[in-house]
């Protein structure tokens, strides 16, 4: 099966992974694969991918709200002023993931990407790979590309933590730096 699974009762044929719940189809046909930029918007992402790591990407999506109203919107600026009063705030709210190190490693990061010297749309869209032929089932798709690899490793240098190759690759997803929308799928991301 090229899309991984029949066409829904909408008619729509979309990647596997996205037919399992309502939330996981808004999420593929409203946002995943779609160009994003502005850094509090990355910075979101970015963030939330590194949340994700060693859960399902449900898990966040269903938290993602109060995400948004524990981290502030995820506006870099008032993140990065995040203080030790913050994290125990942010370690007592049962709306989020509450890992110390992922909480810590956000706030962190809000201020690496406060003081960087270019904006990190800019830092992030420069390891954008060449388009290519959308996948034609999902195992067609990396988890790693030596774009994703070499993006983890310039994130690290400057200091960002909990972005390794594989959750650069997931984040060059979410973010339409490659479209792996599968072939059959409904959604083109760049169109």
């Amino acid at each position: 099966m090229s899309a991984d699974g029949p066409a829904t009762p909408d008619g729509r044929v979309r990647c596997g992974w996205a037919e399992s719940s309502q939330l996981y189809r808004d999420y593929h046909d409203q946002e995943w694969g779609r160009p994003l930029h502005g850094d509090d918007a990355l910075f979101e992402r970015m963030s939330l991918e590194a949340f994700q790591s060693g859960l399902s990407w449900i898990t966040i999506l269903r938290k993602r709200p109060a995400f948004r109203s524990a981290f502030a919107g995820f506006s870099i600026e008032r993140v990065a002023e995040f203080d030790d009063a913050d994290v125990e705030r942010l370690m007592a709210d049962p709306g989020i993931v509450r890992n110390r190190a992922k909480v810590v490693s956000c706030i962190g990061n809000a201020k690496v990407a406060r003081e960087l010297d270019t904006s990190l749309d800019k830092l992030i869209w420069s390891f954008a790979p060449r388009p290519h032929a959308r996948p034609r089932t999902l195992s067609d798709v990396p988890a790693v590309t030596s774009e994703s690899t070499a993006l983890a490793k310039e994130l690290k240098r400057r200091g960002f933590r909990f972005v390794g190759p594989t959750t650069a690759y997931a984040l060059m997803q979410a973010t339409g730096m490659v479209n792996d929308h599968l072939a059959d799928c409904w959604v083109d991301a760049h169109a």
